[in-house]
């Protein structure tokens, strides 16, 4: 904690530094710590700003920011900015416990990676994934552009207005959320919105060319008739009983990818 009388605050030109160096936040890797690397790197300019002239706080500073740490990149500036908000507060006081800084990270990393990879990973890339897929499949150059597009703008723009949020809404609104059980019911929401995304975007389309006939009558034709698609719902239905009979999934995706090359090849599939 600094001893200067001069008030340290964080600018918003600051905070657009921790918002570009979070881009490559997950780009450093490792077993023991995992991200570690990419969140000393984006505070560091902050550090210095705070405890530039004391070798010993920044010292300090650095080491508790190369603790374990892992959060879903998406969102990871919010949780940037409300750790500029205690560094920013410790600075400044002489009886801040800097204990709260890791503590408020390990507590927060799980449950917001939780929210982040729900909205990102299970409902963004994969809408983001079937449009490009499809303008793919269809030789459509834009498909791979789109992809990007879609994935991307949403996640630099989630970046750019969480880093303020995350500074200016600070350590009581977090407090006053866990304590109210906010948190629990967003993630609970956000999870059921990509579980239900998900399922959307699932698409069985099971082909059958053979031709069985029974006088003059196509019996596919027939059984669609009656209940359209039931050869997909089948399909699912088994993997679903394999899933419940706690079939390794290797081996399920094995077989379907075996049975589909088979099927293809004696003209049944």
């Amino acid at each position: 904690m600094s001893s200067s009388a001069v008030e340290k605050k964080v600018t918003k030109a600051d905070l657009k530094q921790i918002f570009w160096r979070s881009i490559p936040y997950n780009a450093s890797f490792n077993y023991e710590r995992q991200l570690n690397m990419g969140w000393a790197y984006t505070l560091v300019p902050i550090l210095k700003k705070f405890y530039g002239d004391d070798n010993e706080e920044m010292t300090k500073a650095l080491t508790r920011h190369l603790e374990y740490n892992n959060i879903t990149p998406f969102i990871s500036t919010f949780l940037f900015g409300l750790i500029v908000a205690m560094e920013e507060k410790n600075a400044n006081s002489e009886d801040f416990d800097t204990k709260s800084i890791s503590s408020t990270k390990a507590g927060l990393m799980g449950s917001l990676s939780a929210i982040g990879d729900s909205i990102f990973f299970g409902t963004i890339r994969v809408i983001a994934a079937s449009v490009g897929c499809s303008l793919a499949l269809q030789g459509n150059p834009l498909g791979p552009i789109l992809y990007l597009l879609i994935f991307n703008v949403p996640n630099l723009i989630a970046r750019w207005i969480l880093v303020s949020k995350g500074y200016n809404l600070g350590v009581e609104f977090l407090t006053s959320v866990e304590k109210s059980g906010a948190m629990d019911r967003l993630f609970f929401g956000t999870s059921i919105l990509g579980l239900m995304v998900i399922g959307g975007m699932i698409g069985l389309n099971i082909s059958v060319p053979l031709q069985l006939t029974f006088f003059d009558t196509n019996l596919i034709d027939v059984i669609n008739g009656i209940v359209p698609n039931l050869l997909n719902l089948l399909f699912f239905g088994s993997i679903y009983w394999l899933v419940k009979k706690n079939v390794n999934v290797v081996w399920i995706m094995l077989g379907i990818i075996v049975l589909g090359i088979l099927g293809s090849l004696i003209g049944i599939l």
